[in-house]
C-alpha cells in the first residue's frame, strides 16, 4: 500500500467509524449502556492495513466522534466510552500483534469486546456503583460477548468477501 493510500484511508475509516456510531446510536436499545459496537468494525479492519501509529489515531478519532455523535462528550458518560473504547482498541491491537495471521476478525472482536466491558466496569466501580457494578457485571459481560462474537464473524465475512480489502491488502 503506499503513503498516498494510508492518508487517504485514515480519514475513510473514520468518517466509517463515525457513521457506524451515528446508525448504532439510532438503534433502540433494551438497557441504557449496551452498545452493538459497529464502529469497531472500521478498527478490526485497520489492524490488517494500517501502522499502528495510524491505528491509535483511529481510535481516538472514534472515542471523539462518538461523544461528538451522542452529545457526551462532557459526561461521565464519556469516562465510560473512553475507556472502553481504548481498552478493546488497544486489546485488539495486542492481541493482533501476538498472534500475527493465526487470529480471525472473530478472536480479535472477542479479546475487544472482553477489553471494552471490562474497562467499563472498572470505571463504573470507581466513578458510579461501586461494590453494586458486580450485579451488572453477568449482563455486560454477556452481551458484549455475544455482540463481540456477531461483530467478529461479519467483519470476517467482510474481509473474506470484499474486492475493496483484497484490493487493499494485496
Amino acid at each position: 500500500m503506499t503513503q498516498t493510500t494510508d492518508k487517504k484511508l485514515l480519514p475513510f475509516l473514520a468518517a466509517l467509524c463515525l457513521f457506524l456510531a451515528a446508525v448504532e446510536y439510532a438503534i433502540p436499545k433494551p438497557l441504557p449502556f449496551l452498545r452493538l459496537g459497529l464502529a469497531n468494525l472500521p478498527v478490526i479492519v485497520a489492524l490488517f492495513l494500517l501502522p499502528s501509529r495510524d491505528i491509535y489515531k483511529l481510535i481516538l478519532l472514534k472515542i471523539i466522534g462518538q461523544a461528538l455523535i451522542t452529545g457526551t462528550l462532557f459526561s461521565y458518560i464519556f469516562a465510560f466510552s473512553a475507556a472502553g473504547s481504548l481498552a478493546s482498541g488497544l486489546a485488539m491491537m495486542g492481541v493482533n500483534r501476538l498472534f500475527k495471521n493465526r487470529i480471525s476478525c472473530i478472536g480479535l472482536s472477542l479479546a475487544g469486546a472482553a477489553a471494552n466491558n471490562l474497562a467499563q466496569l472498572a470505571v463504573a466501580r470507581l466513578i458510579l456503583f461501586g461494590s453494586a457494578t458486580k450485579y451488572i457485571a453477568p449482563i455486560l459481560l454477556i452481551s458484549g460477548a455475544v455482540t463481540g462474537l456477531l461483530l467478529g464473524i461479519f467483519t470476517q465475512l467482510f474481509i473474506e468477501k470484499s474486492k475493496w480489502f483484497r484490493g487493499l491488502h494485496a
